[in-house]
């Protein structure tokens, strides 16, 4: 169930990603392909960030670590994990 909500959100973004970017992106498939690639490597960081920072600082930090890191991210790489300028 968790891979078809990945595949769902991926050819979502990947979608919006060609209408927003008005035909400047890599292409029709290649865009939604790129979409579910970053959606599932940002699930997999998120679940992994969500798995280990209970055990290290306590269940109250977990609640806020996916949200810095996304914070973190955006303020380090703007146009995303693998974004192009």
């Amino acid at each position: 169930m968790h891979f078809i909500a990945w595949l769902l959100a991926g050819l979502i973004a990947g979608w919006l990603t060609g209408k927003i970017m008005k035909g400047a992106g890599y292409g029709f498939f290649v865009d939604i392909l790129l979409g579910i690639a970053g959606a599932f490597v940002g699930g997999m960081l998120l679940g992994l960030i969500d798995g280990v920072i209970p055990v290290i600082f306590g269940p109250a930090a977990a609640a806020v670590a996916p949200l810095i890191v996304v914070i973190l991210i955006l303020l380090i790489r703007p146009t995303g994990m693998f974004g192009h300028e």
